[in-house]
C-alpha cells in the first residue's frame, strides 16, 4: 500500500528531518530482513490490519427482518 505524508508549513527542519530517519530506519529494516515485523503491522492500536482476501474467500452476512416492518 501507499503512504501519503503532508506535512504542513508548521513543521520544522528538525521534526521533518526526525520523520525522514525513522522512515529510512524501516526501509532498512525491511531490506535486512526483518521486514516480518512490518507486514502485520499496526500492533498498537485498538484494531489490526483486516484480512481482506479471507474476507473475499469467507464472507459472513447477516440479514434480520426490520422488526417495525414484520408486525405489519
Amino acid at each position: 500500500g501507499a503512504m501519503l505524508v503532508e506535512p504542513t508549513e508548521t513543521e520544522g527542519k528538525r521534526t521533518l528531518d526526525i520523520f525522514i530517519d525513522a522512515l529510512r530506519g524501516l526501509v532498512q529494516k525491511a531490506r535486512d530482513g526483518e521486514g516480518e515485523i512490518l507486514r502485520n503491522a499496526p500492533y498498537l492500536t485498538p484494531r489490526r490490519r483486516l484480512d481482506e482476501t479471507g474476507a473475499a474467500r469467507h464472507p459472513v452476512l447477516r440479514w434480520t427482518p426490520d422488526q417495525s416492518k414484520a408486525a405489519e
